[in-house]
């Protein structure tokens, strides 16, 4: 199960929470939606806090890589914040961390927002 919130700190910039497992099935596909409907809207900045993001698979991992394909030709950012051991070590291990951008803490990506 994934739950998700969100939380707009300034136009156009994001802060979307995880909390659970971001697998393949209904939830994942919820993510997808949300995201398509912030930029929709004008996000063009998004930070995800992962720090209660439990479990990862290559279909979650596909949904930041869609995101990210979304936000590059709008000149947007990605941000993954706080991402627990296990969802980073999907990250390095498909070598994606080399591709987005972590960060210890929501508020050192925040900091880092352009």
């Amino acid at each position: 199960m994934l739950e998700i919130h969100t939380e707009d700190l300034r136009p156009g910039v994001v802060l979307i929470r995880l909390d659970g497992k971001l697998m393949m099935g209904p939830e994942s596909a919820s993510l997808e939606s949300l995201i398509a409907r912030l930029i929709d809207s004008g996000a063009r900045h998004l930070i995800f806090d992962l720090s209660t993001l439990h479990q990862i698979d290559s279909t979650g991992i596909g949904r930041f890589i869609s995101t990210f394909n979304r936000l590059l030709p709008l000149s947007g950012s990605l941000a993954m914040a706080a991402a627990t051991p296990i969802v980073r070590k999907g990250f390095r291990v498909t070598r994606l961390d080399t591709v987005f951008r972590f960060y210890d803490t929501t508020a050192d990506a925040i900091a880092a927002l352009p």
